[in-house]
């Protein structure tokens, strides 16, 4: 309760400040296409790090593909996402669902496992600022609490990067466990 008092506190100090000052906040900004690069076909080179949270650096790497669709001209989609390591007898398929809120302006990503009916929850929730977005959570992780941050860098017609890390101090530092280098 006294977060939410703090925050509203907040907003209130602000709206203040600009209507003193004569301005008003600039208007939030519509993120909606902000997934529309990855629409298409995409190649994918994989390093994941199994061993996580416990200072390994043996990565294991994978190719394969990473198919995104837009789901009925909306400001949604699904990817279909499937690598190999052939030397490790190794496969990963996975599918992604992204989900645009126009109230809060944020994006959900919830991964689904179609093998076992499964929507992962909570999603990953986040935005984009300029050619960078971020998506955060909190999950268990063997049996303790830790954040998720998706972070998708190097955003061009042909290129793409999404990178996984996780913390179990509150942020204070990541491990990254997950490098998605997409190309066409």
């Amino acid at each position: 309760m006294k977060l939410r008092s703090i925050y509203w506190l907040s907003i209130l100090q602000l709206t203040l400040t600009f209507a003193i000052a004569g301005e008003s906040p600039a208007p939030a900004r519509d993120g909606s296409h902000d997934f529309d690069f990855l629409i298409g076909n995409w190649k994918a080179h994989v390093r994941r790090l199994p061993d996580r949270l416990v200072g390994s650096n043996n990565w294991i790497e994978y190719n394969g593909i990473s198919n995104h669709k837009k789901l009925l001209d909306s400001n949604a989609n699904f990817e279909e996402f499937e690598v190999d390591n052939p030397e490790k007898h190794l496969h990963i398929k996975a599918q992604t669902l992204r989900l645009y809120n126009p109230d809060t302006r944020q994006w959900s990503i919830y991964l689904l496992d179609l093998d076992k009916g499964v929507l992962s929850v909570p999603p990953v929730v986040g935005e984009f600022n300029g050619n960078r977005g971020e998506f955060y959570d909190q999950e268990q992780y063997k049996g303790r609490a830790i954040l998720v941050r998706y972070a998708w860098l190097n955003i061009s017609p042909k290129s793409a990067r999404m990178e996984q890390a996780f913390s179990a101090n509150g942020g204070k530092t990541w491990e990254t466990n997950w490098i998605c280098e997409l190309s066409r």
